[in-house]
């Protein structure tokens, strides 16, 4: 039996606590000081925090573990400010004959305010193969050297001949560029991914995994990467029947068939579906990629097969479909049967009212990422320059769907935005739109018990810190932070620095010569 007892905390989420005790893996008692050296003063390990902040540790509801990782060694564009930059880095790092992967070029920040042409990249790199994917990793500007790897992309949906591609033939030159990366550069991308959110206090993270994104190999090793963080794998293919969601599941190892199962793409790239055209791009509504038929029958067999269903749904159009959808699947199996399968949507950035009472009622979790909406939020933002602004003030209401009842999970999305889960509480507590604001509370709730409720655990306790609960859990030099921030719910506080990232017992992370004092037992 091991015992770790951990004293003179500041845990917000427990009221009157200071201390907590962990035997085995497992939060055993919570309560104060006195009572807690009474009880566990023999422990293995007696921890004073003089006053530093205690969390349960963070879930990230939607990752791409690879794809984050190869920004440490690709050419990481996220802090780009013009094509002109882009361009020079472009030709520092290119090398002839080997890709250059990177990621994180947003032409809507730029004063040129436009993307990379291709004959821009060829001259920028010499000739050597090249793929930038937008920040919102929907559409990719490529050199020819990259095409001349995937011919089948010129005659695909999405091709375009200067800009960047979009659609399948994004699909496609994606593909070309990460069958250049071997399997030793895959793992090693992976695991320095999770050592990096381990860092950030966060224990769990969610793999959307799929056909268009990384692979069935990739999925495999990141689940095989025995690294601490735990890892929740999903897998984006739509079924028709139950037969083949098991038969899916097997091959894939994944825990369910959700996350990135596109319905449509995303409003950077003007492939989110939309009602109505896009207020800069009056010719399109974007791209549908499911309709109502097979969201319906997807939801319909995965429930079948008691697994989780789910889509990655942006634009409004595709909201109308998943409802639709679901409504079809209750026609056929009841609201009793969706709600015990605990289906999730991911990103669900355009809904309104009526929907999200509705998927309130089919029990529908919703894996949200308010880091979008501090990059791209505002009256000066990309929702409005794509939407105009009385559209893109209703965009990522996250007040909305917590008040209807639907579960909310916070994720990043990475590396679309980095795991900066402090970050995404301060971003939605200082949500643009006035209403649709969280409380601190209900933010730090998302991000870490919404997002055990995100996989469907069948730990109820998973995600908190009450006695009963798997032992995991975060400590951050947050002394000021628990005066500031947490009470008053100030967006400009300074976040904290972790300490100490716990999952289940066992620590993932501790940053040298920083915690208080650590007395063990010999």
């Amino acid at each position: 039996m091991s015992t770790t007892l951990l004293l003179d905390g500041c845990i917000p989420t427990l009221a009157g606590a200071t201390a907590l005790a962990v035997v085995d893996g497992t939060v055993a008692w919570v309560g104060d000081d006195s009572t807690g050296r009474a009880r566990f003063g023999g422990a293995d390990e007696v921890l004073e925090l003089w006053g530093a902040l205690l969390t349960p540790a963070f879930v990230d509801a939607h990752v791409h573990a690879t794809s984050a990782g190869l920004l440490a060694s690709g050419l990481d564009l996220t802090g780009c400010a013009s094509l002109a930059q882009c361009l020079e880095q472009v030709a520092q790092r290119s090398c002839p004959g080997t890709v250059l992967w990177g990621h994180g070029w947003d032409e809507t920040s730029w004063p040129e305010r436009r993307p990379p042409k291709r004959a821009e990249l060829d001259r920028a790199s010499g000739g050597a193969p090249v793929y930038l994917s937008r920040i919102d990793a929907h559409s990719a500007a490529v050199s020819s050297a990259l095409l001349d790897r995937v011919t089948e992309a010129i005659s695909a949906p999405g091709w375009a001949s200067e800009g960047p591609l979009t659609r399948q033939a994004h699909h496609h030159a994606r593909r070309a560029a990460r069958e250049s990366i071997t399997p030793s550069q895959r793992r090693s991308a992976q695991r320095a991914f999770l050592t990096g959110v381990a860092a950030r206090g966060i224990a769990v993270v969610h793999e959307c995994a799929g056909p268009e994104i990384s692979g069935i190999d990739d999925l495999a090793d990141l689940l095989a990467a025995d690294h601490g963080v735990e890892v929740v794998g999903y897998w984006g293919q739509a079924v028709s029947t139950p037969e083949q969601a098991r038969e899916l599941l097997a091959v894939t190892g994944a825990h369910g068939l959700a996350g990135d199962l596109f319905c449509d793409g995303a409003l950077g790239s003007r492939t989110a579906a939309l009602r109505t055209p896009y207020a800069d791009a009056p010719g399109t509504c974007g791209v549908s990629y499911l309709d109502a038929q097979q969201i319906a029958d997807h939801v319909r067999a995965c429930t079948l097969a008691g697994t989780q269903a789910g889509f990655h749904v942006i634009g409004d159009a595709a909201t109308d479909s998943v409802v639709a959808g679901f409504e079809a699947a209750q026609a056929d199996l009841g609201a009793t049967a969706l709600r015990e399968r605990r289906h999730r949507l991911d990103h669900l950035e355009m809904v309104d009212p009526h929907q999200a009472r509705r998927l309130a009622t089919w029990g529908v979790v919703a894996s949200v990422q308010p880091a979008f909406d501090a990059a791209w939020g505002g009256a000066e933002g990309m929702y409005a320059l794509r939407l105009g602004t009385p559209r893109a003030a209703a965009m990522n209401p996250f007040a909305l769907l917590a008040a209807t009842g639907v579960v909310l999970a916070f994720g990043s999305d990475a590396p679309v935005t980095p795991p900066d889960p402090w970050g995404a509480v301060r971003a939605a507590v200082g949500h643009h739109s006035p209403g649709s604001q969280l409380g601190v509370m209900e933010a730090l709730t998302a991000h870490t018990y919404g997002g055990y409720r995100a996989a469907a655990a069948t730990n109820s306790l998973a995600g908190t810190l009450r006695p009963g609960a798997p032992a995991s859990y975060a400590i951050w030099d947050g002394t000021g932070f628990c005066a500031g921030f947490w009470e008053a719910g100030s967006p400009g506080a300074d976040p904290p620095t972790c300490l100490r990232t716990v999952h289940r017992g066992q620590i993932l992370f501790e940053r040298d010569g920083v915690l208080p004092r650590a007395d063990r037992r010999s």
